[in-house]
């Protein structure tokens, strides 16, 4: 066991010479010297392997490690190549001086060259073939060029081929007799031929050609190579470029499709499919079209067919001619032709007929509009005698109705009967006066039926047919009244704003600040109900009226309140009111609504109150709505307007000549047919 006690030793005291403890010294200095420079050596060795490290790794390079002897720095690693590790050496003598490196990298072997890309580009026409590429040195050559020669014995062969001696892969061999297939097969194509793939580029004469071609070239393809041909064949030239469908008891159907482009022939088949044609539909893509809009024509044209339901369209370029099977009503028949006509482009011009049984009875001529609710659009269809009055028409329309608003889909007939441009005229210019509805003219008899918002409408209808007609000539109004429609309905009467301005004062008194005009900041809320009340009130004549308490002098309790109503009347201005019917007045202490002795008193008498002035804008009885939620009914100053004669109140649906002044043009003798009346003054 260690025992713990302590064990001194006490040793003999030394005395040094002066030459030992000199020599002494030196020996330590030495020690510490050496001490010195094996640390620095040390430090220095870190600081530059870490340097050179950082440099390498900023520049990309992993494959090298720094290590370090000394103040020698050795760089070790493979470098795939020599100028890689020849960067390496000069990257580490940027950052320590070449001197102290070693180079210890090894370099990867360089491997042995590979074999080239071999390929071959073929280019035939009927002037001659062309071979460019790279071949495997051999018998390829040989045999290639005798075969090509083969194909076309008169035209010079351009030969610019190379060859190498390498082994071509293994695919390359079936990769070549594909293209070489395809050559002899091909007149007029562009063969690129390498190991993995074989691309053709080529022209058919027909489309019959065209489809031979891809069969040949669908059998036989080599396997791990990639095969892609592209042929076309030239459109053929169609004319008359036409069209034709037929809907019969057979189902709709093509007799003959012509497109322009793929795209023109897929919009084609899609309308001959939604008209319910089965199967696949054939519709060729030639040249000849007469014009882009072929497909937009071709649309139009059997949805027309569809819509008769037994009917035959025919397009010979420009020409279109529609016949209606007899089973096909004038009416549906008329509405149709205006639509397609209406459909059509400008360039096409559209013959349409109708098939008649010996017995049939030729419909009424008729012209028809229906003028939408939600849009304001008005579809004019129906028969018009020519193209100088749908063109007329079609300018009264957009004047009443607007330009961008108006549909016309009407067809002409030069059998219309006497008059008819006018009775289609007056019949538009009475559906104008309507909100919707609708019009229907005959040679016997004119109707229009619809809504209306105005109460006058009907009156105004009936004028401008009685006068536009004539004399004798029948018609036929159906006109109903809808308040909704009607916007004068919708404002509030004069004792409807008195109403709503006392129902906010209620709730709250307007309040300034003591002694002074200005409202306070409690009034903000009941300023911008009272503005709300009186926007929908137009210019109504009210009276603000200003009131003080009995405290102070009259003068000025009087000029207070006259200040605080018009105080009132700026903050209704400022929040966009019409106060072009409301008058400021301040009454002071002078109309007292409560006991002036006591607070409570004082508090109600101080107050702003609107009162109605005249008659109004739309009649009142005098209310008064004080503040806060009194009601006052004013002295009686003024005498009660007499009541209304009922007599005199205008009929409702007959014209309204009460305010007529102008003098009578009665005749003072019997004549055969009285003097027209003037218009009444609006």
């Amino acid at each position: 066991m260690i025992d713990d006690r302590i064990l001194v030793i006490k040793l003999p005291s030394l005395r040094l010479t002066p030459n030992l403890a000199t020599a002494a010294a030196f020996l330590a200095a030495a020690f510490l010297s050496v001490l010195i420079a094996w640390a620095s050596v040390l430090l220095v060795e870190r600081i530059s392997k870490r340097a050179v490290r950082s440099q390498l790794l900023t520049e990309g390079i992993t494959f090298a490690s720094v290590d370090a002897d000394g103040l020698r720095l050795q760089l070790l690693g493979t470098a795939p190549n020599e100028a890689t590790r020849y960067r390496v050496i000069n990257l580490a003598g940027a950052v320590v001086d070449s001197s102290r490196i070693q180079d210890l990298m090894e370099v990867t072997p360089v491997l042995a060259v590979e074999a080239p890309r071999f390929s071959l580009e073929i280019l035939r026409n009927d002037d001659g073939i062309q071979l460019i590429g790279l071949l495997p040195e051999g018998e390829t050559k040989d045999a290639l060029m005798a075969e090509v020669q083969a194909l076309q014995p008169d035209t010079e062969l351009q030969d610019m081929l190379e060859t190498a001696a390498y082994a071509p892969p293994e695919t390359w061999a079936p990769a070549l007799a594909f293209a070489r297939k395809a050559l002899a097969l091909l007149p007029r194509s562009k063969i690129t031929v390498d190991a993995t793939s074989v691309r053709i580029t080529a022209i058919a004469a027909s489309d019959a050609e065209k489809r031979s071609f891809e069969a040949a070239l669908a059998t036989g393809q080599p396997e791990g190579v990639r095969i892609s041909y592209d042929i076309s064949a030239p459109r053929p030239v169609i004319t008359p470029f036409t069209l034709r469908f037929v809907v019969d008891d057979q189902g709709p159907r093509f007799d003959a499709c012509a497109a322009d482009t793929e795209k023109a022939r897929l919009r084609i088949v899609a309308a001959a499919v939604a008209a319910g044609a089965a199967g696949r539909q054939t519709c060729v893509i030639g040249l000849g079209v007469p014009t882009p809009s072929w497909a937009e024509a071709a649309e139009a044209g059997i949805r027309s067919a569809a819509a008769l339901g037994a009917a035959t369209i025919t397009f010979k370029d420009a020409d279109v001619t529609l016949q209606a099977a007899a089973s096909v009503s004038q009416a549906d028949f008329d509405r149709v032709v205006g639509e397609l006509e209406a459909a059509l482009p400008d360039l096409f011009s559209l013959e349409a007929t109708l098939d008649k049984a010996e017995n049939a009875v030729l419909g009424p001529a008729e012209f028809t509009a229906i003028l939408a609710k939600d849009t304001g659009r008005v579809e004019l269809r129906g028969r018009l005698a020519d193209e100088v009055q749908r063109t007329a028409v079609d300018s009264f329309a957009k004047a009443a109705f607007g330009s961008g608003k108006v549909y016309q889909a009407t067809r002409l007939d030069p059998e219309l009967p006497d008059g008819w441009p006018v009775r289609v005229l007056a019949g538009l210019q009475a559906l104008s006066e309507l909100r919707s509805g609708s019009l229907l003219v005959r040679a016997d008899t004119v109707e229009v039926s619809g809504v209306t918002g105005s109460q006058t409408a009907r009156a105004r209808i009936a004028q401008v047919l009685s006068d536009k007609l004539g004399q004798g000539k029948t018609y036929k109004v159906v006109v109903s009244y809808d308040a909704e429609l009607d916007p004068l309905a919708a404002l509030p009467t004069a004792q409807d704003c008195v109403e709503d301005v006392g129902a906010v004062l209620s709730r709250q008194k307007i309040t300034f600040t003591p002694g002074s005009a200005e409202l306070d900041a409690a009034a903000a809320g009941v300023m911008d109900a009272l503005a709300k009340a009186l926007s929908r009130c137009g210019g109504i004549k009210m009276e603000i009226a200003g009131h003080t308490d009995s405290q102070g002098s009259e003068d000025g309790n009087r000029t207070l309140s006259q200040a605080r109503a018009e105080a009132v009347l700026l903050a209704l201005q400022g929040r966009q009111v019409d106060v072009s019917g409301l008058i400021a007045k301040g009454y002071g202490e002078a109309e007292p609504i409560a006991d002036n002795a006591t607070e409570i008193g004082r508090e109600a008498n101080r107050r702003i109150a609107f009162t109605l002035i005249g008659d109004g804008k739309r009649g009142t009885d005098g209310t008064v709505f004080a503040s806060p939620a009194q009601v006052v009914t004013p002295a009686a100053t003024t005498a009660a307007a007499p009541a209304e004669d009922a007599s005199s109140e205008p009929k409702v649906g007959g014209p309204d000549f009460s305010a007529d002044t102008s003098p009578s043009v009665a005749p003072k003798e019997k004549t055969i047919r009285a003097q027209r009346r003037p218009d009444a003054s609006p």
